[in-house]
C-alpha cells in the first residue's frame, strides 16, 4: 500500500506541473475567473478531460493483488486488471470550476477513455467518472473557490467522489471478491493523493484569483490616487495649464514614456518622449488620435506603423489612445506612449482604461459644477442689476424740480445719477472689483438721496487709505447702506438727523467693512432671518443682506464672516470680514469664465 502511495504521489505530481504551467497562461487565468463563454467552455471540458486521460495512461496497473510497474504509459488492459489513477481528480476539479456542462464533458471525455482500456473495472470507472464530473459541476455552481472554507470543501468534495468511486466499483465490477480486493488494495492511496492533489490545484488557482485581486486592487489604487491629484487642475476644464500639470502627474505615476491630452483639434499637453514633434497647442499629429475622436472607442497600437505618427524617427512604438467623453460625446483623448511593447501590459491597459473613465467623470463633474456656478451666478447678477423703480423716478423728480431752481446741482445730480447706473452695470459683469469704485457707488447713491432730503442724513467715512485699491466683490457696501437709509430712519424728530458710519480697515490678516446706523433697530425675530433666507418686502425684494451673504459664501467659503448686531431703538451694526489675500482671489476669478 505504501509502495501504491509513493507511485501514485510521483504521477500526480505530473498534473500539479501541468496546472502549474497553465496558470502563467493569461488565458487560462481569465476562464478561472469565469471570463468565458462557449468556446471557452469547451476549452475547459478539453483541458479536464485530458486530464482524466492522462491519468488513465499514467496509472499504475493493479493485477492480482500485484502492482505491475514494467509499464509507464498504460495501454489495453488484461480482464483480470485494473488502474489505480487520479483521474476522478481532474474531472472533479473541471466540475467545480465550470459547472454542470464542464464536468458531465470532461467525466465523459475521461470515463469513455477509460473504458476503452479495458480491464474488469473498466464500465464501473467508466460510470463514476461521468457521475462525479456531474456531481461536481452542480456543486461547483453554489460553491464560492475564492475562499479558505471552498478550498477545504473542495479537498473534502474529492475525497467523497473516490469513495463513491470505490463504491460503484464492489457494486458494478465483477467477479465481486476481486473488486473487493482491489478496493482493499487501492482505496486508501487513491482518496489520499486525490486529496492531496485537489488540495494543491486548489492553492494554486487560489494564489492565481489573489494575484489578480491584488493587481486589480494597486491599479485601483494607483487610479484613484492619480484622480485625486489631477481633480484640482480638471476643474478648470480641459485647457493647456491644466492639462500639463495632469499629464505630468500620469507620466510621474505610470509606466508610459510619454502622455499627451487633446481636445478635438489639438494637442493641450505632451510630456515625456517626442516632445520635439508632439508639439502643443498644434493640430492632432497621430492618425491613431483622430480615429479614437471620430470611433469614440479605446485604441492601442502595437508599433510605429499603427502609431501613423508623420514623424520616421520617432521613438513611440506602442500607444493607448483613451477617448475622454463628457455626456457620451467624446471632448478629446488621454494617450500614453511606450518605447517597447512589452510595457504596454495589460497591468497598464487596464490603468490606462480605468483613468480615462475616471478623468471622463471629472470632467462631467467639472462641467456640472461650471453650469451651477453659472446659475448662482446669473441669479445674483439679476439682482444686482435692479434698480428700484421708485427710486429712479423720485432721483429723476428731484433733478427736473433743481432744473428751474439750481441748475448747477442739477447737472451734478444728472451726474452722480449716472455715476449710480454705471456702477450698477459694470457690478453685475464682474466678481471682484476694488473697494474705491464701491465707495463711488455708496457716494453716487448718498448724493441722490441727500438732494431729496437735505440735512436729514449724515454720513461719515472712516477708511484706511491703504485698502483703497483691494479688490472686493461688487454690491458690498452699497445695498447695507440703502438698507440704513431706507429702513433706519422711517420718522425722525425735528432737528435729528439720521448718521451712518461706513468703516473699512485691516484685522488679523482680514479686511474688515463695518456699516452702522443710529437708526430704529431690528426686532430679535427678523434679525434671526436677515441673510438666512429670502425675505417678502411691501417696499422692495427684501433680498439684499441675502444677496451680499450668499456672494461672500460663494466666492471665499467659509473664510468669510458676515454678522448683524441690533438692537431696538440703538441701531443696527453689520460686520463683513473677508480674507486679506485678495490676490489669491482676484488671480482666481481672473483666470475663470466668471470675471467675463
Amino acid at each position: 500500500m505504501i509502495d501504491l502511495l509513493l507511485l501514485m504521489l510521483e504521477r500526480v505530481g505530473l498534473l500539479i506541473i501541468v496546472a502549474f504551467l497553465l496558470s502563467r497562461m493569461h488565458s487560462f487565468r481569465q476562464i478561472l475567473h469565469n471570463e468565458y463563454g462557449w468556446k471557452e467552455k469547451l476549452l475547459l471540458v478539453l483541458l479536464f478531460g485530458g486530464f482524466g486521460v492522462i491519468s488513465n495512461y499514467t496509472g499504475i496497473v493493479i493485477q492480482e493483488n500485484n502492482l505491475i510497474l514494467s509499464q509507464v504509459w498504460q495501454g489495453d488492459l488484461g480482464a483480470e486488471s485494473a488502474i489505480a489513477n487520479t483521474r476522478i481528480m481532474g474531472v472533479a476539479i473541471g466540475g467545480l470550476f465550470g459547472g454542470p456542462l464542464v464536468g458531465f464533458g470532461a467525466g465523459l471525455i475521461a470515463g469513455l477513455h477509460r473504458w476503452t482500456i479495458g480491464g474488469f473495472t473498466d464500465v464501473a470507472c467508466a460510470i463514476s467518472t461521468i457521475l462525479s464530473g456531474i456531481v461536481t459541476g452542480l456543486i461547483g455552481k453554489r460553491l464560492n473557490k475564492q475562499t479558505n472554507k471552498g478550498i477545504w470543501l473542495v479537498v473534502i468534495i474529492g475525497i467523497l467522489m473516490e469513495c463513491v468511486q470505490m463504491g460503484i466499483i464492489l457494486m458494478v465490477a465483477k467477479p465481486f471478491t476481486a473488486a473487493l480486493q482491489l478496493v482493499q488494495i487501492i482505496s486508501l492511496p487513491m482518496i489520499i493523493v486525490n486529496g492531496f492533489g485537489m488540495l494543491v490545484f486548489m492553492l494554486i488557482f487560489q494564489t492565481i484569483l489573489q494575484e489578480e485581486e491584488r493587481m486589480r486592487a494597486l491599479q485601483t489604487n494607483k487610479a484613484l490616487y492619480i484622480a485625486d491629484q489631477t481633480l484640482p487642475f480638471f476643474r478648470k476644464g480641459l485647457n493647456a495649464d491644466s492639462c500639463k500639470n495632469v499629464a505630468e502627474i500620469i507620466l510621474a505615476l505610470t509606466n508610459a514614456n510619454a502622455v499627451a491630452i487633446t481636445d478635438h483639434h489639438q494637442v493641450l499637453a505632451h510630456v515625456g518622449l517626442a516632445g520635439d514633434h508632439h508639439l502643443t497647442q498644434k493640430k492632432l499629429s497621430t492618425k491613431l488620435t483622430q480615429k479614437a475622436i471620430d470611433q469614440g472607442r479605446i485604441l492601442k497600437a502595437y508599433s510605429s506603423e499603427q502609431i501613423e505618427c508623420y514623424n520616421p524617427n520617432c521613438p513611440l512604438q506602442a500607444a493607448i489612445v483613451i477617448p475622454l467623453q463628457v455626456h457620451k460625446k467624446t471632448i478629446g483623448t488621454l494617450k500614453l506612449y511606450f518605447t517597447k511593447i512589452s510595457q504596454m501590459d495589460k497591468i497598464e491597459q487596464e490603468l490606462s482604461e480605468g483613468l480615462g473613465k475616471l478623468i471622463s467623470t471629472q470632467l462631467e463633474l467639472a462641467e456640472a459644477e461650471i453650469q451651477s456656478k453659472l446659475l448662482k451666478d446669473a441669479e445674483i447678477k439679476a439682482l444686482q442689476a435692479q434698480v428700484h423703480p421708485h427710486f429712479l423716478f423720485n432721483a429723476i423728480n428731484t433733478i427736473s424740480a433743481l432744473c428751474r431752481t439750481d441748475a448747477e446741482k442739477a447737472r451734478y445730480l444728472l451726474i452722480k445719477l449716472a455715476a449710480f447706473f454705471r456702477r450698477n452695470l459694470q457690478g453685475a459683469r464682474q466678481m471682484l472689483i476694488p473697494l474705491e469704485k464701491e465707495l463711488e457707488h455708496v457716494e453716487a447713491y448718498l448724493s441722490l438721496e441727500e438732494a431729496r432730503y437735505p440735512d436729514k442724513y449724515q454720513i461719515e467715512y472712516q477708511i484706511e487709505p491703504a485698502i483703497k485699491k483691494v479688490f472686493i466683490p461688487p454690491f458690498t457696501i452699497q445695498p447695507i447702506v440703502e438698507n440704513a437709509i431706507r429702513h433706519a430712519f422711517p420718522k425722525l424728530d425735528p432737528g435729528q438727523k439720521g448718521c451712518v458710519t461706513i468703516r473699512a480697515f485691516t484685522e488679523n490678516k482680514e479686511m474688515v467693512f463695518i456699516t452702522e446706523d443710529n437708526g430704529k433697530g431690528i426686532s430679535q425675530e427678523l434679525l434671526s432671518k436677515l441673510g438666512n433666507q429670502e425675505i417678502d418686502s411691501a417696499q422692495g425684494t427684501g433680498n439684499a443682506i441675502y444677496n451680499i451673504k450668499q456672494r461672500m459664501k460663494e466666492i471665499y467659503g467659509e473664510e468669510a464672516v458676515f454678522s448683524i448686531e441690533s438692537q431696538r431703538g440703538l441701531g443696527t451694526k453689520v460686520i463683513i470680514r473677508i480674507p486679506m489675500d485678495t490676490k489669491k482671489w482676484r488671480d482666481q476669478y481672473a483666470d475663470s469664465i466668471y470675471s467675463r
